[in-house]
């Protein structure tokens, strides 16, 4: 057990920025890089979460493959914390430790939120998941709104108001026309006319009778003067009467013919304009079954955020909560720079110092191998120099002795020329051979020569001199 912890330990130490072979020497300084390194994978291990979350609500994916992409993000950021560690050596000096910290700060932060918005979008899941079905609502209302609005269903109520009118026109028998009202009104106030003729005539009728008969008038029953003066009224208004009959029976006429031409006008066109009506609702039917479909979908990060803001917008305490909760995880993700930024302010320590004369060591060492790289260099250059410079001698020697052999060559030659000029002038000198001689079977070319030759040598006065 001791060797594993002490192997965790390690790992946990170089994961901290620690070089193991300083550490060796100064053992004291150990658990702090144990402790960075914790923080470390607490962060990693934080991101790791994050993603996950992300990943899952974003694209909704298996879950094993979101905790997968999880974990390259949580190497990511392991990765990128401990190189901001690494990079923060030890210095005293306030502005350069600023210098330095303050954009390792500004990257972990960012790192932090980045890690801290799909936890916090985790935490309050329950209320964000509410917030969005209102949202969804809220934003099918407000497309159901526009597509009214919209200017190709512009025409749609009217048409549906037409279609409907149509209809009970057709049901009607063309009686429910608005446009035939002045036809119904002429035809009621012929009804009434004739109804008011008829109640008049009625009455005279009444009277008359009950002139003859004694009961009321004059009292006298028979035909007096005051019965055939009731008759002569009541004669008179039947004419009436039936002059009303006739205006009725014509604008009784008028309006149902009227009535017949409506119902043919709207069966003509109600087949076209219920077709339209039907194509006009089935798109904006469709239209609005889209945007649902896609609506009911729209619960990803974007979505998500935007619900908790309403949420804070409406609920301090839950705005508070989420400031503290995201504070929090931006806290642990920069504590590690953080923690470096004030080790450096203090003394250096033990692992400080060693790790200073390591690296000037280091330095030292690669200048001496320096010196002696460019020290054998040179010897190397200086023997390939005078490599060459004997093989150039080498070749001006060649050179020089061919040259002699061509100029002794050239010398025999002109010493055979002279030679052979000589004996030429000497045979051209000698006395022309007797006929014996001529006739001498044995006188070859060889032996005239060898004659000749000895001939010269008699006769030292016809030498050429040497050196021509």
């Amino acid at each position: 057990m001791a060797a594993w912890q002490r192997r965790l330990g390690d790992g946990l130490a170089v994961l901290g920025g620690a070089r193991p072979d300083v550490l060796e020497a100064a053992p004291g300084a150990r658990p702090r890089f144990v402790a960075l390194g914790g923080v470390l994978l607490s962060t990693g291990g934080l991101a790791v979460v994050s993603m996950a979350f992300a990943v899952a609500m974003a694209l909704g994916v298996w879950w094993p493959l979101a905790l997968l992409v999880g974990l390259g993000w949580g190497a990511v950021v392991v990765n990128l914390d401990r190189m901001l560690l690494v990079g923060m050596a030890h210095d005293a000096s306030l502005k350069r430790n600023l210098v330095l910290a303050v954009p390792r700060v500004g990257l972990a932060l960012i790192l932090g939120a980045v890690i801290a918005t799909p936890l916090t979008l985790q935490v309050f899941s329950s209320e964000i998941d509410t917030e969005v079905k209102a949202m969804q609502a809220e934003a099918a209302d407000a497309y159901r709104e526009s597509l009214e609005t919209d200017a190709r269903f512009a025409g749609l109520p009217e048409l549906r108001e037409q279609v409907a009118l149509q209809e009970s026109i057709v049901a009607s028998g063309g009686v429910a026309d608005p446009q035939l009202a002045v036809v119904h009104g002429d035809a009621t106030a012929a009804q009434q006319a004739y109804d008011a003729a008829l109640a008049t005539q009625r009455e005279l009728e009444a009277k008359a009778q009950c002139e003859l008969d004694g009961t009321c008038g004059t009292g006298d029953a028979g035909t007096g003067q005051a019965y055939v003066e009731a008759r002569a009224a009541a004669d008179a208004q039947a004419t009436v009467v039936e002059s009303a009959r006739s205006a009725l029976d014509a604008a009784t006429t008028a309006a149902s013919a009227a009535e017949g031409r409506a119902a043919e006008l709207a069966s003509a066109s109600l087949e076209s304009d219920r077709a339209e009506l039907e194509r006009l609702t089935a798109e904006q039917t469709r239209l609005q079954t889209a945007f649902d479909a896609t609506n009911e979908e729209s619960a990803g990060i974007l979505a998500r955020l935007e619900a908790l803001d309403r949420l804070g917008d409406r609920n301090a305490t839950l705005a508070a909560a989420q400031v503290m909760l995201s504070l929090l995880f931006m806290s642990i993700e920069i504590l590690p720079v953080l923690m470096k930024l004030l080790l450096n302010f203090g003394p250096p320590s033990a692992y400080d110092r060693l790790a200073a004369l390591r690296d000037s060591g280091d330095v030292e060492i690669e200048e001496l191998q320096k010196e002696s790289r460019l020290t054998v260099a040179a010897a190397r250059e200086e023997m390939l120099v005078m490599a060459e410079q004997e093989r150039i001698d080498r070749q001006k020697q060649a050179i020089i002795a061919r040259r002699e052999a061509a100029e002794a060559a050239a010398a025999a030659e002109r010493a055979a020329a002279a030679r052979a000029a000589e004996r030429a002038a000497a045979a051209a000198e000698a006395p022309a051979p007797s006929a014996v001689e001529t006739l001498r079977p044995w006188d070859t070319g060889p032996m005239r020569l060898a004659r000749t030759v000895l001939g010269a040598r008699r006769r030292p006065s016809d030498r050429v001199p040497a050196g021509v």
